[in-house]
């Protein structure tokens, strides 16, 4: 019940969103049309965080969910009949903004309800269920599409998948009444409750919600102000890995095609690196969990980092091909052990009591550093060339790591038994 949800949604848009560029160009766009309709799935999660923060605050992490799983199964119809580019692009942006919900209801959940001492295995596990829908979405779209030949095959079965979704957590045993939330005992004291604003100081613990005047709950506005704080410094290291992250899907096709490598070889690396990213992510919350977060955001933000600035000397090498295998490889074992880190850093620093508004403006920050990140490849390999945006990449990357090394032991100590 706290895993499978995840994998099914997971799953199924895993295995639409490749295609969502080739039925946008059957409904007549264009190629840069195309790609901005498949972007409208990341401005669909951006705009949803907020909204699911105040939802999950108010209703629960099961209604968010449910409200969000029924919501998506009218995108997916909507995919389906489109009968022009622009509801087609209605539809693809509702599944983003109702996936952004489905997310941060389950992290709220996992937040509150898993102890300390676990809880970065825990999210790394949650993060590696989307990872697993991902992967194996692909290769389920593959395999509908040579049985059928439509790709509305693949909406379809995201439609199986929702259903599937929506019946196990309605009818399903409930995880939040079921679990208790996670005794603060393992945790070291809690700052002062009276402190009124996010000073950027050290703290030893969750930060708190900030109470309104009358002592209800604070607002998702409210909240954001109040942890401005974290959220700049913290928030923009973890909106950096991001980027990097988003940056290595869209720089190593890129890099096959430019170094005139064959669709096959190139689908071949890239595959071969989202394996060993997947294997990894496990890994991940083991470290971060023995031995703390800056063990993993730091190895991964410098490997990621330093590979991106080694790849961007390579492009004209005679052994191109080979020293692009090879930094693949270097950059999706930087990935497999990021896996995990952005959902437990926003677990850390959440308000313990009610951490939905909070998370929603933490996952706007990550989803907009991982937004932002392609657009600024592209601006760069246009005004300059491929090898000159991957070094900067690779900058950002280290920056980035910097950040980690400044903010992470600052608002996130190390756990002590």
């Amino acid at each position: 019940m706290i895993y499978g949800p995840t994998v099914l949604f997971a799953l199924g848009e895993g295995a639409v969103i490749p295609l969502i560029p080739v039925i946008a160009a059957q409904l007549g766009a264009d190629v840069p049309t195309a790609a901005l309709v498949a972007a409208a799935l990341v401005v669909g999660q951006l705009c949803g965080n907020i909204p699911a923060g105040w939802a999950v605050a108010r209703i629960g992490e099961r209604l968010t969910m449910a409200f969000a799983g029924i919501l998506s199964l009218g995108g997916v119809v909507a995919l389906a009949f489109a009968p022009t580019l622009g509801v087609f692009a209605a539809a693809v942006f509702l599944i983003g903004f109702c996936a952004a919900a489905f997310g941060l209801a389950r992290h709220s959940f996992m937040t509150t309800r898993v102890p300390l001492a676990f809880r970065a295995r825990a999210l790394s596990l949650l993060g590696g269920t989307f990872r697993l829908g991902m992967f194996i979405g692909p290769f389920v779209a593959a395999a509908l599409l040579a049985l059928f030949g439509d790709e509305h095959a693949t909406i379809w079965f995201f439609a199986g998948c929702l259903v599937a979704t929506i019946l196990l957590v309605l009818f399903g045993p409930d995880p939040e009444s079921a679990l208790e939330p996670a005794a603060s005992a393992t945790r070291a004291p809690v700052r002062d409750e009276s402190l009124s604003e996010d000073t950027g100081e050290p703290i030893t613990a969750s930060l708190r919600v900030a109470p309104g005047a009358d002592g209800a709950r604070a607002g998702v506005f409210r909240t954001l102000w109040h942890y401005r704080g974290v959220l700049s410094r913290l928030g923009v290291a973890a909106a950096s890995l991001a980027g990097v992250r988003s940056a290595r899907q869209v720089v190593l096709p890129l890099w096959g095609v430019s170094i005139g490598l064959d669709a096959q070889t190139i689908a071949l690396v890239v595959g071969i690196s989202g394996a060993i990213d997947f294997a990894l992510f496990y890994a991940s919350g083991q470290v971060m969990d023995r031995f703390g977060r800056l063990w993993a955001a730091l190895p991964a933000m410098l490997l990621m980092g330093a590979g991106f600035i080694a790849l961007s000397f390579t492009h004209d090498t005679a052994q191109a091909a080979m020293w692009f295998a090879m930094f693949a490889g270097v950059l999706g074992v930087g990935n497999g052990l990021s896996s995990g880190i952005l959902l437990t850093l926003g677990a850390d620093v959440a308000p313990k009591a009610d951490p939905a508004p909070f998370l929603g403006s933490w996952r706007t920050l990550t989803d907009a550093g991982g937004a932002v990140s392609p657009l600024l490849v592209s601006a760069i390999a246009a005004a300059s060339t491929l090898a000159i945006a991957t070094g900067v990449m690779g900058v950002i990357g280290l920056l980035g790591a910097a950040a980690f090394a400044r903010w992470v032991p600052r608002f996130i100590p190390r756990a002590r038994p």
